[in-house]
């Protein structure tokens, strides 16, 4: 084949050129970054078209702002949008160069941590798919949120340092580089963007991920020779300082300098940014004064949240625009999400360190305030605990999510649970105040990365059925639906899962030495360690499992593998004594021979999305169990579904809509609902000291945690015994036995052939529903106000 040979000749002389040596000399990464180093050859010119269609069209363009990007590896994903993967991976084999060793030296980048991160990858990989004039921004981590490892059975948090081998995909812009000004110490810092090619699959549209680098700013002249010890110190801790800014995601923020880290870091995205967008603005075009219909800016969650008071600053500051119009100007480009009701993700700052840092934001934020408090005293006079609640700045705190409300023209939701409690509950007050802003979008994924690459067998058996127009258009994934009735169809089904668990199976035995049965049921969750996930409830279950199979040797359950992966934050406290509680627990029955046939025990460190395409296409339950009305919606519950697992789960978040999509004989839901979950502790039902006094079976479990058996150190596990009886914020007592129950079904439909390998097929069928390439569109159509480039779809 000709491709074969012609990449064949590339790949040597590119290999030789880069490291020096020829095929027999180079290293698995030194082949990794010749490969790498042509794709960048083939997107260049594609990236540069598709700059200059979107400016000689006059195309406008979202700029899609995040604390987090989850990108995952990229060679894999960049060969497949350009349709040369297949030939590219024959030619090295060819050339005895195993393909799957190669992409595996590329290390996930260290932009994110978990689902927020991972939504924003989503929308910018369906942005550029789609043709949409899409972009993100955001910062460059040099050592990422942090790598796990477990010790001891214990989480240790070291330095992810994914920028140790350089990243090959990015791009360097120091000519485009801007200055953030701060109030002392820091002062002024220069921001420099690091550009990344964001490709569209099969449509010639090169989108751009730009991430911002903090450096001293140009100018600090320096006579080294004339500096003492103390001017010499001096200059290391600001320069320290300055770089402090890009180097952690989520700095610890038990202490006062890691808090206000945190808003250096998000001052400094939204300014670089928003300072970006302008100039590109004003060089095209000479003027901001119709910013909104060439422009919409994206928060992302709160982080982003100064964007507005940052916009304001640079329509007035700096070019001249009036209040009121500046205001307009902002609140028609501006569009926010809110993710989370959780109050650690609703953030707000001191007012006196907000003003001391950010001096002329602080001014501008106050007269926000002071504006959008008379419009309230307008509307509901003397109604001052409503003016309090809603207000921008109010006893002493800068309220983030009421900036972000105040100051954009939309507010979604994730998810149709997520968006009403946004109306009746959290943001009740706005809402009744301005409901034409608040609006639903349910979050979506990748399904090109998650079914496309991520389980390609399934991918090729779907392809195989209903032909390959998928890929491009995930409803399509419907015409699976009369094949769940297939016997045939169904067998391959689950052959697949079996592949997958193999595969997984041999991971989990080169790296930890644990043999796990192909043929047991892969019971997953994997997402951040935090008590609403609920991970300590899923513990209680296996421990209540361990002792039936321990009084009753010969009871008839199909054996049981437990997997666990998340981080904790390195601060808090309770979720890192659940991950040594799921390791010791793991230690205690993988050695015991009475029950290691039928139940096992494991959890997978520094998870990451390379785990996660891993382990998500082997899991037979996915487990989102969540405390109802907590998680906003979730995304993992999607990549299982659209593997074909079964989801047992609460009604929170995504999986109401799951529910509406599978049909509840095809998802098992259990326990208390939102509207009950308030409540819960008021009465004998939700009571955890009660429930424990009462029921032998949860008293049995919880006991295990203090009773001294469980750990040779003592007390180890009091403080969750202590969390469960005596406090149960999350309910977990209240819906232990409600869970049990959950489990004997989800057990009966397994064991089931035909019911089980029908409910998968569903539930992949299903899946198109959430895919992001539909989400986004639905932004796109809604709020943004963009349509995809005709170009992108001509190609």
């Amino acid at each position: 084949m000709k491709e074969v040979a012609q990449f064949k000749t590339a790949f040597i002389n590119r290999l030789m050129t880069l490291s020096g040596k020829d095929l027999e000399e180079a290293s698995a990464y030194d082949k990794y970054a010749a490969v790498a180093s042509l794709v960048r050859d083939v997107i260049g010119q594609r990236w540069v078209n598709t700059t200059r269609r979107y400016d000689a069209n006059d195309e406008k363009q979202v700029y899609y702002f995040s604390a987090e990007f989850l990108l995952g590896r990229l060679l894999d994903s960049n060969l497949r949008s350009l349709g040369v993967r297949d030939v590219w991976a024959e030619a090295l084999k060819e050339m005895g160069i195993d393909y799957g060793e190669l992409a595996g030296q590329e290390r996930d980048a260290g932009l994110g941590n978990g689902g927020l991160g991972r939504l924003a990858a989503c929308f910018l990989d369906s942005m550029a798919a789609i043709g949409l004039p899409g972009h993100g921004c955001g910062i460059r981590y040099t050592y990422g949120l942090f790598e796990q490892r477990i010790v001891n059975g214990e989480q240790v948090e070291q330095p992810d340092v994914w920028l140790k081998d350089l990243n090959i995909w990015e791009y360097r812009k120091a000519d485009k580089a801007v200055t953030v000004r701060f109030g002392e110490p820091l002062g002024a810092v220069k921001a420099v963007p690091y550009d990344i090619p964001v490709i569209g699959f099969g449509n010639g549209t090169v989108n751009t991920l730009r991430l911002w680098s903090a450096e001293l700013r140009d100018g600090i002249a320096v006579n080294y020779s004339s500096l003492g010890p103390d001017d010499y110190r001096r200059l290391l801790e600001y320069k320290n300082q300055v770089e402090a800014i890009s180097q952690i995601l989520y700095p610890d923020d038990r202490y006062e300098s890691g808090r206000l880290l945190r808003l250096v870091q998000e001052y400094f995205l939204v300014s670089a940014g928003v300072q970006s967008i302008v100039r590109h603005m004003k060089r095209k075009h000479g003027t901001v004064g119709d910013l909104d219909k060439r422009a919409a800016i994206h928060i992302n969650d709160t982080h982003p949240a100064l964007a507005i008071p940052e916009l304001m600053r640079i329509l007035m500051d700096g070019e001249g625009l009036s209040w009121d119009e500046a205001w307009r100007l902002t609140i028609a480009t501006i569009s926010y999400t809110n993710h989370t009701i959780m109050p650690e993700a609703l953030e707000k700052w001191p007012e006196d360190k907000f003003r001391n840092l950010l001096p002329r934001i602080y001014e501008i934020v106050r007269e926000i305030n002071e504006r959008f408090c008379r419009q309230l005293w307008d509307r509901y006079p003397g109604d001052w605990d409503r003016i309090a609640a809603m207000a921008v700045t109010a006893y002493g705190q800068v309220h983030m999510a009421n900036l972000a409300v105040a100051g954009s023209h939309s507010v979604n939701g994730v998810s149709k649970l997520h968006s009403g409690i946004l109306r009746d509950d959290l943001l009740k007050l706005f809402y009744a105040h301005t409901p034409e802003k608040f609006n639903n979008k349910t979050n979506g994924v990748a399904h090109r990365r998650w079914l496309l690459a991520a389980n390609p067998e399934l991918a090729a058996l779907v392809t195989d059925t209903i032909g390959p127009a998928w890929v491009q258009r995930p409803g399509e994934l419907e015409r699976l639906l009369p094949f769940a009735a297939d016997g045939a169809f169904r067998q391959r089904l689950a052959g697949v899962r079996r592949e997958r668990k193999l595969a997984l199976a041999k991971f989990v035995g080169d790296k930890y030495g644990l043999s796990l049965d192909p043929e047991s049921i892969f019971d997953v969750q994997v997402k951040r360690i935090h008590a609403y996930k609920r991970q300590l409830l899923n513990v209680l279950r296996i421990m209540d499992l361990y002792w039936r199979l321990k009084d009753n040797p010969g009871l008839g359950v199909r054996p049981r593998t437990f997997i666990f992966a998340g981080k904790a934050a390195p601060g808090y406290y309770l979720a890192k004594k659940v991950i040594k509680l799921i390791n010791t627990l793991a230690a205690s029955i993988n050695y015991d021979k009475t029950v290691n046939d039928r139940l096992k025990v494991l959890f997978v460190e520094n998870y990451n999305v390379s785990l996660a395409e891993l382990i998500i296409p082997a899991a037979d339950i996915s487990e989102q169990i969540s405390t109802a009305g907590k998680e906003a919606s979730g995304t993992g519950n999607m990549k299982f579904m659209m593997n074909g697992a079964l989801t047992v789960g609460t009604l929170d978040g995504a999986n109401v809509e799951i529910r509406e999509a599978v049909g509840e004989d095809n998802i098992i839901i259990f326990g208390l609902q939102a509207d009950e979950v308030a409540g819960c502790r008021a009465t004998g039902r939700g009571n955890p000291l009660l429930i424990y006094n009462s029921d032998e079976q949860v008293r049995r479990c919880v006991n295990w945690l203090a009773d001294g058996s469980l750990s040779a150190i003592r007390d180890e596990f009091k403080p969750l015994f202590d969390y469960l009886v005596y406090d149960g914020q999350y309910c977990e007592l209240a819906d232990f036995a409600a869970y049990i129950g959950a489990q004997a079904k989800a057990d009966e439909l397994l064991a089931d052939e035909v019911t089980h390998w029908q409910s998968a097929a569903i539930n992949i069928a299903r899946s198109g529903t959430f895919a992001s390439d539909e989400t986004v569109r639905a932004y796109a159509d809604d709020i943004w106000g963009v349509r995809p480039s005709p170009e992108a779809h001509a190609r």
